[in-house]
């Protein structure tokens, strides 16, 4: 990453995370073209549900570690 996209990244961790949602949501629009009409809502939907299963005790899944590691190989393998 260039030193211009690290600056840029440690300013938006700084954010209040409803800013840091849109932001991420516009940036992956960006790279995958103008996203359909209520993608933004649908994913915040999804992430609000698995947040409220993880707070009832629910298995939190992987790790972003983990999950991150899995779709680097796959590109990687491509």
């Amino acid at each position: 990453m260039t030193a211009i996209a690290l600056d840029l990244f440690s300013a938006a961790l700084a954010l209040p995370e409803p800013d840091r949602l849109e932001l991420a949501s516009r940036l992956i629009a960006s790279v995958d073209g103008e996203a359909e009409a209520g993608w933004d809502e649908a994913w915040l939907a999804e992430l609000d549900q698995r947040e409220q299963a993880v707070a009832e005790g629910g298995d939190p899944g992987s790790s972003w570690a983990d999950v991150k590691g899995r779709i680097l190989g796959r590109l990687s393998a491509r």
